[in-house]
């Protein structure tokens, strides 16, 4: 029985690492996947071991944290400093050491392993990690499915009622081919004749939360959110004069790369959701002043219903893709 071993930062795991992976699972009887990760690095560590786990779940999949030096000039000892690290976290001899970089001739010497190059699909293949987080757009097929959420842009619309923030958001989202998210107090309200309560708006709160996160796993570069949990606040301030500490916790996750705010300059329509013509003006600046407070990217859109939807296209090219 030969045990191999891939060394990576994977960061991220690109097509390139799944066929230098499969292609060491195959030629190996068992293997051991190290996912090496310092602190100061730009994707965390245990975010990239969880996608390592979940793409290869039948293989042994470990976690290496030691503050190693990353090239030989580093340390005096740099070669020994890694045989202790990945014998440690290997736990069992290395009979193939499998890489498509120079290191690995070396390492596997020191290993005491048998170096098995594997650098087939390169030509294919021409893409690394900085490439991939610079660019993720451009790069979008190379990118398993798992980890595309991470690299997923999310624009969210909010402000007063009856201001366009469903029209524009799904006239946004079929432009752009992007995944939509409608409003979930719609559809958790919907046909209910008893009053909703301050509990009511955790779900609310929660299901938007849930809805915007679900859309991330579509496997499309952007969402287009109609509100989010920062729109919820607000109306738990409007009805009951508190907000559920659920709430805030959520309003204080969520990162939006575009925030775009309706102002409501607008006629109003009536609706049976809808509940507060004459708060219109006051819930705008609280919004406002919310979102300069949080530090969120955001553009004020206004205007006609043809000028809204041109600024929200022209916003959203200026701040994503500029």
């Amino acid at each position: 029985m030969k045990h191999g071993l891939v060394l990576g930062k994977f960061m991220p795991p690109h097509l390139g690492h799944l066929y230098l992976l499969d292609f060491a699972r195959t030629f190996a009887d068992t293997l051991t996947i190290v996912v090496g990760s310092l602190e100061d690095e730009p994707i965390p560590g245990q975010l990239r071991y969880q996608w390592m786990k979940e793409l290869y779940p039948c293989q042994d999949v470990v976690h290496l944290t030691d503050p190693n030096p990353q090239h030989p000039d580093e340390h005096p000892e740099f070669w020994a400093v890694w045989k202790s690290s990945l014998e440690k976290v290997c736990g069992r001899p290395i009979d193939l050491l499998f890489a498509s970089e120079d290191y690995g001739l070396k390492l596997a010497e020191v290993l005491g392993s048998r170096f098995i190059p594997t650098n087939g699909m390169r030509e294919s293949l021409p893409i690394s990690g900085t490439q991939i987080r610079e660019e993720p757009l451009r790069y979008w097929e190379l990118i398993p499915r798992v980890v595309r959420p991470y690299f997923v842009e999310t624009v969210v619309f909010v402000g007063p009622e009856s201001t366009g923030k469903t029209f524009l958001s799904r006239k946004l989202a079929d432009s752009l081919e992007a995944s939509w998210v409608p409003e979930y107090a719609r559809t958790y309200l919907a046909g209910r004749e008893d009053n909703f309560a301050l509990q009511d708006m955790e779900v609310i709160a929660r299901g938007q939360w849930a809805s915007m996160e679900a859309a991330k796993q579509m496997g499309k570069p952007l969402v287009v959110s109609d509100t989010d949990a920062l729109t919820t606040l607000l109306w738990c301030q409007e009805l009951f004069g508190e907000v559920p500490a659920s709430v805030n916790e959520l309003v204080s996750r969520e990162s939006p790369d575009l925030t775009l705010i309706l102002k409501p300059d607008v006629p109003w329509v009536e609706d049976e959701l809808r509940l507060r013509p004459e708060t219109r003006e006051a819930f705008f600046e609280r919004c406002l002043r919310l979102l300069e407070e949080l530090g969120r990217d955001y553009r004020i859109i206004e205007g006609d219903w043809e000028s809204r939807e041109r600024d929200g296209r022209i916003a959203f090219q200026q701040a994503l893709r500029p």
